[in-house]
């Protein structure tokens, strides 16, 4: 990564005037245009879309699997100009090993960074325990719900604490009593180490139960519609959001942006 006047005061991420285009010419082939947004250190910052606008793409730039035409995309004031190591992703499909035990999974990256066995053990434990897989070490993937392959796949990345954890709708394909305590989950182990989180996700509804702020794009060639704030106090009760206050009003201000873009797709 090289160095852009970095302080501490710099944003965990910072997309700045970022344009992206695969071949072609005109807009049919741009991307991403002109985008321009911070993710904030101990945040948990949500960007909605309608299908195809580029939201995942901003995963992959934040990762270093590719690059943009125009513009930087910076962590802690450093410019993204290769893979990058200093985050985790987590993406839609749990992708963990079906030849290894959920420790197994676990202790992976431990192990490719060379922690000590005893050690990796110890911490993959402790992850596993705080999210109810204490029991289901020995499990394999094909013997754990949906549910639990992806509380292991979430694990797998916070235990080597990266400094930003991407998500690409790591829920969408579970079914809604699933969802809400994966919610509440993950929602804890932010409140306990308050990583910052990069998420994306269609759900209006879990854009607003998860993030600080919710960042709106347009259609393509996509744009920054509007960042809306997200007033509901912390802890939150995720099996009840629609009656936490100020749910209503956010709601509102986040369908009143992103309805005008899904309606011509």
């Amino acid at each position: 990564m090289t160095m852009i006047e970095a302080s501490n005061e710099d944003p965990a991420l910072a997309f700045s005037r970022v344009k992206l285009a695969y071949g072609g010419q005109g807009n049919d082939a741009l991307i991403l245009d002109h985008v321009s947004f911070d993710v904030m250190p101990g945040q948990i910052t949500t960007v909605v879309g309608p299908s195809g606008c580029g939201k995942t793409t901003l995963l992959r730039l934040a990762a270093g699997l590719i690059r943009a035409s125009g513009g930087h995309v910076l962590q802690h004031g450093r410019v993204i100009d290769g893979l990058n190591t200093k985050v985790g992703f987590v993406t839609q499909e749990s992708n963990l090993f079906p030849w290894l035990t959920t420790l197994g999974n676990v202790e992976f990256p431990l192990a490719i960074r060379g922690v000590p066995k005893k050690e990796r053990r110890e911490r993959a434990m402790s992850w596993l325990q705080m999210v109810g897989l204490d029991g289901f070490e020995n499990h394999y993937p094909s013997q754990l719900s949906g549910g639990m392959q992806k509380r292991a796949a979430i694990v797998r990345t916070l235990v080597y604490e990266p400094e930003v954890v991407l998500f690409d709708e790591p829920f969408g394909a579970l079914d809604a009593q699933t969802r809400m305590s994966l919610h509440h989950q993950l929602l804890q182990l932010w409140h306990n180490r308050r990583n910052t989180m990069f998420f994306i996700t269609h759900d209006l509804v879990e854009a607003i139960t998860l993030s600080d702020q919710v960042v709106v794009m347009t259609r393509r060639p996509a744009r920054i519609k509007e960042i809306v704030k997200v007033p509901l106090k912390r802890p939150r009760n995720v099996f009840e959001i629609f009656l936490e206050p100020g749910f209503d009003e956010t709601y509102a201000a986040l369908w009143k942006h992103f309805k005008g873009e899904i309606k011509q797709n």
